[in-house]
């Protein structure tokens, strides 16, 4: 039983872009799970780059992500 007045956030799952680009060589990376797989928000997904060979573990972002990244204060 929850406690009165707590609230519950569901986030739904997501399925992952099947490619992204390598940061490294500009290659297209494939997702190495199934592309139907559907992943949680903080969840690792893995891709692995077709040029360079490189493999990318990405994390899954939750729904309040901006895609800006932490913002540090006081760095010159």
């Amino acid at each position: 039983m929850e406690a009165r007045g707590s609230a519950r956030t569901t986030v739904g799952r997501v399925r992952a872009p099947e490619t992204i680009v390598c940061v490294d060589c500009g290659g297209t990376c494939h997702l190495l799970a199934h592309p139907e797989t559907e992943f949680d928000p903080g969840d690792p997904v893995a891709y692995r780059c077709a040029d360079c060979v490189d493999r990318w573990d990405l994390v899954m972002p939750d729904d309040e992500d901006d895609g800006q990244g932490a913002e540090v204060s006081g760095v010159v």
